[in-house]
């Protein structure tokens, strides 16, 4: 299927590596062009590296911190610089730390809302005039199964991911009448260094001990591999998926168990 992506542009936050650096491969390969952005510059410039030697895609790399403002409007401004505009925004971010209410102050709220609110509130802000004037955008939201159903022991993303749901919901018809789509992904459990660590970007051979006791509480009994989340988000983002917005869909193996 022709996605319809060949010279579009997009940004994918936190790419260096994980969900970020999936969701800017299997855009990259659709052919479109890629800013990835991240804090680690080597890191970075590794993932953009490998992209480009697979896909030749133009890739964009943009160190950044995406907790301050000022980093968000610099790796934007870059990206309209470079290419001449925004036309697909993958917000990705670091999660909030684990934790239970009665052990978190409130500067771990702060934090949190930065991370994740904040974060959402100023990418989408910064690239929403470049796709009015293009008269077509999609913005694509990688949140958590938290939006949906409370994640054991992780109460900072229960308290704030499904805010991201509410605002998406409260902003989508605005954006509509730009030709701007705005959705949500929210993943479970993927091969990623945030749930296994540091040996699930390559570093070395995954505990498959721990894989397995992970993937145990899968219904699939397994865990995502992070290209099956960047198949999803280059749907989102294509042609083929004009109609859709204000959406949440989840990519996790079922762990989801409610109706909606």
């Amino acid at each position: 299927m022709d996605l319809g992506l060949n010279g579009k542009v997009a940004l994918v936050g936190a790419s260096s590596r994980g969900l970020g650096k999936a969701s800017a491969l299997a855009l990259a390969r659709e052919g479109a062009r890629v800013t990835i952005c991240a804090r680690n510059r080597a890191d970075l410039e590794a993932a953009a590296d490998e992209i480009r030697r697979e896909t030749h895609a133009e890739v964009l790399a943009v160190p950044a911190d995406l907790t301050k403002a000022g980093d968000i409007h610099g790796v934007v401004a870059a990206t309209v610089e470079r290419f001449g505009g925004v036309d697909i925004l993958v917000n990705n971010s670091g999660g909030p730390a684990p934790g239970r209410f009665p052990d978190l102050t409130d500067e771990d709220w702060r934090q949190a809302f930065e991370v994740v609110t904040m974060n959402f509130v100023c990418f989408v802000r910064e690239v929403v005039p470049s796709m009015h004037a293009k008269g077509w955008g999609r913005i694509i939201g990688i949140q958590s199964t938290s939006v949906k159903q409370p994640v054991e022991n992780i109460d900072l993303s229960n308290g704030i991911r499904p805010g991201i749901a509410g605002l998406m919901k409260a902003i989508m018809p605005d954006l509509a009448k730009g030709g701007i789509t705005i959705n949500l992904v929210l993943p479970g459990m993927f091969l990623t260094s945030r749930i296994l660590g540091s040996l699930a970007e390559g570093a070395g051979e995954i505990d498959k001990t721990v894989e397995s006791q992970i993937a145990a509480s899968v219904p699939l009994g397994r865990l995502g591999r992070p290209i099956e989340l960047g198949h999803l988000v280059a749907f989102l983002a294509s042609e083929q998926a004009g109609y859709i917005t204000g959406a949440a869909y989840q990519i996790d193996g079922g762990i989801i168990r409610s109706n909606v």
